[in-house]
This record gives structure tokens, sequence and C-alpha cells, in this order.
């Protein structure tokens, strides 16, 4: 993705706002360390239907405009604009703080999903690999996992996703929201194109994994056009479900979502928007749980039945989130003290 100008909504956190005089200076990415001592966070949500997950970064280089998770970032004194583009916290020790979290005696193997909230397979872990060291540990006790991204970077762990796939259970849902490919750079500058994105869905599929297409978000009035598109090349490239969700634009992302729209689509910002609205009762969000991801009115009504009826049609499975296999898999590995590996 190329720098851009450093533009954030303003944080209602933050204690002080910085103002610039001249010309805006373009944002560079920069890396810092999360040293945070637990690393499986805990939902209660009665929309998401995962209860663990391990999100190894925090802001993503991707730059999806829509993206749900930018609020969290006001809370590290960051913006939720440029700054969750290019400010990426690293948790750096994320594998070795999920085998401790698997050593407690309180975790039973529950389901651990990857990530929830920002792209575990975003572009700094091409070199960090931190995400593929906590798969490692989880193929390591068998514990089962879910996966969701955008990225294609997840064709490097094959013998790692293939081994969980033995041993547990392991689900990988790849997201593709917008067909047309100029809409998708339009919309998420930093993440390979809806084709590739396909392609790794085959590839993932061709190794004999489970993986799902998620449609998410649908935006309506942009995306929704290419709906059928996305999940017709998802089948035939082999993924078993599919899901969606519709466009969620909490707290500040609805600023950043408007400003980046009407910058690179002025044509037709203002008909999405309007069209978000219809889907949101007037509003750019609604945050009830139920609605959050479904929304209401005759046009969210109407993306719904053509997503069920597209779905149906090609034979997906509807997709309602992760499950756990029927058996525990869930085993520690035995501790092997340096007397014993002499024998």
């Amino acid at each position: 993705m190329k720098p851009m100008p450093v533009a954030n909504p303003p944080n209602p956190w933050a204690s002080s706002v910085r103002e610039y005089l001249e010309e805006v200076p373009l944002a560079q990415v920069e890396v810092y360390e999360d040293h945070s001592k637990e690393i499986l966070a805990k939902n209660d949500s009665p929309d998401i239907g995962f209860s663990f997950s391990v999100n190894p970064y925090r802001g993503c280089n991707h730059g999806c405009a829509y993206c749900y998770a930018r609020p969290g970032h006001e809370y590290l004194s960051f913006g939720a604009g440029t700054d969750f583009d290019t400010k990426i916290v690293v948790k750096r020790k994320a594998p070795e703080l999920l085998r401790a979290a698997f050593e407690r005696p309180s975790w039973k193997g529950e389901l651990v999903m990857f990530s929830g909230v920002t792209d575990c397979y975003q572009p700094l872990e091409a070199s960090l690999e931190v995400t593929r060291g906590c798969l490692e540990v989880c193929a390591e006790y068998r514990n089962p996992v879910a996966i969701i991204t955008k990225a294609p970077l997840i064709e490097r762990d094959l013998d790692v996703l293939q081994q969980l796939h033995r041993d547990a259970a392991v689900s990988v849902a790849v997201s593709v929201p917008i067909w047309d490919q100029d809409l998708a750079r339009a919309i998420e500058p930093g993440v390979a194109t809806p084709k590739r994105r396909i392609q790794a869905i085959n590839t993932l599929a061709k190794a004999g994994l489970k993986v799902s297409v998620m449609v998410a978000p649908i935006i309506p009035g942009l995306s929704d056009e290419g709906l059928a598109h996305v999940l017709a090349a998802a089948k035939d490239a082999g993924a078993s479900s599919a899901g969606y969700v519709l466009l969620r634009l909490p707290g500040s992302v609805k600023d950043v979502f408007a400003q980046r729209l009407q910058a690179a689509l002025p044509l037709r910002a203002e008909k999405v928007l309007h069209r978000v609205r219809e889907t949101r009762g007037g509003k750019l969000y609604d945050s009830r749980f139920g609605q959050r991801g479904t929304g209401t009115g005759e046009y969210a009504d109407a993306i719904a039945q053509t997503f069920e009826a597209t779905a149906r049609k090609l034979g997906f499975d509807r997709a309602h989130g992760p499950a756990l296999p029927e058996v525990s898999t869930f085993r520690r590995p035995p501790k092997v003290t340096p007397q014993l590996s002499l024998f």
C-alpha cells in the first residue's frame, strides 16, 4: 500500500489534538511492541460464534476503509484512520503466551479463533511469522483452530494447517466482500485482488481443508451488486460454505469510511451512504445485538434474500461459525527432562 497523508478522525480519548499548519506528511509504517501478558481474548457477544480468540496484531496495513476494529486504536492514543493502517502493534511473544495458556489446568481445549479483530495474515506476518508460531503451538497441543483472513499469505502455512486438520480441527474463512477489482482497490487498498483470494480458497480446498467464503462486509449500494459473482467463483474454487455480514460502522469508523469513500469514489459516495442509512434505520450504524450484522428494512431484507437464494442455488452450506470436533483432541505434550532424554 502506498503511503498516504496522515488523516485521523478526532480521538475522543485523547487529551490533545495535533494539527498540521503546512503540508500534511505522508504516513510510513511503524511497528510497536505489545507487552501484554495474556494472549487469549474472551468473547461473550451473542453475535459471534466463538469464545476465545488470538490477535497477534493491533492495527492493519490492509487499510480497509470499513474495518470495525479501527476504534480500538484510539485506546492506544493513536488515531482510527491513517494511524490504524500504519502504526502496527505486534505481540511478538504471542506463541510463548499461548503455550502458557494451554498449560493452565483451566484450559480444556476450546476452539481458538484467529483473529476476530485485525487480520492475522496482514503484510507484516510475512516476515515476523507470529501467527505461524501460534498455529504451531496449537498443532503441538492438538487444539482446534478457526481462521478468517483476506490474505493469500495463509498458503505459506499449509503444512501446519494440514497437521491441525489431521490431529485436531481447523477451518478457514476467506473474506471476499467486493468482486470488482477496481472497487476493491479503492476500498481495500492493501489487500490482494478478489481473484487472488479466490485462488487461495482453491489452494486450501485442494489441500483437503474445510474452507468457507465470507462476503464480509456487504456494502449496500456498492458491493452487493457483485455478491453472486463472489459466491459462484468461491464455489467453483472449492468453498463448502458461505456467510455474510452487513457493513458495520461503529464509532469513528463512520468518519473514516465516509471520507475515503468520497475521496476514492466521489460519484458513488452519496448513493452508498444513503443505502447504508436505509439498512440502519436512517443512521449509519445500529449497534444492537442481532441487528449489527444484518441490518433492518427492505434493502437489508433484499440483500439477505439474494444471498440466501444464491447460496442455496449453488449448494453452499450456511456458515454458522466454527465448531469443535465431537471428541476433544486437546493434549498437553509430555514434558521431557534433560535426564530422561539421555535414555
